[in-house]
């Protein structure tokens, strides 16, 4: 199956991509790689988790999973883009998830898991991952996501 179709069998849609806040690009091709820059939750145009993890002000475990979803959305539409479209995506190899986090939270891989596990529906298979907690993040985002990609 495409991985267009296994997007439209899931009902998701890739979003448009996001500009860049700084100097970068949003996602590179480099030889039979797509490496995307990392990819914060935005959702049409606006985050949608922003705290720090174990803090009062934070989203719930559940809550920045969800974004952390959206994140790797986000960096497949990147990727999409470079490589010529999303069918030319073959597979997510290697994800490094950033997760703003207080120093007694450790539940960064729960949170990492809502883009491994969206990554695994769309391309079927695993990948190599880090979860890693983080003082802060860009636009106080709670989450942020980097995906390298294998072409098709």
């Amino acid at each position: 199956m495409k991985i267009s179709e296994k997007l439209a069998e899931l009902g998701l849609e890739l979003p448009a991509v996001a500009a860049p806040v700084a100097a970068y690009l949003p996602a590179l091709k480099d030889g039979e790689l797509v490496m995307t820059s990392g990819q914060l939750p935005l959702k049409d145009g606006e985050l949608v988790a922003t705290g720090v993890m174990g803090t009062a002000d934070a989203p719930s475990v559940e809550e920045a999973a969800q974004a952390a979803r959206q994140c790797a959305l986000n960096a497949i539409a990147a990727a999409a883009e470079v490589a010529g479209g999303v069918d030319n995506l073959a597979a997510a190899i290697k994800v490094t998830g950033f997760v703003a986090s207080a120093p007694d939270f450790n539940g960064q891989p729960q949170v990492i898991n809502g883009a491994s596990e969206l990554l695994a529906e769309v391309f079927g298979s695993g990948h190599a991952r880090s979860a890693v907690g983080v003082a802060a993040l860009p636009l106080n985002a709670s989450c942020e996501v980097e995906v390298t990609f294998r072409l098709a």
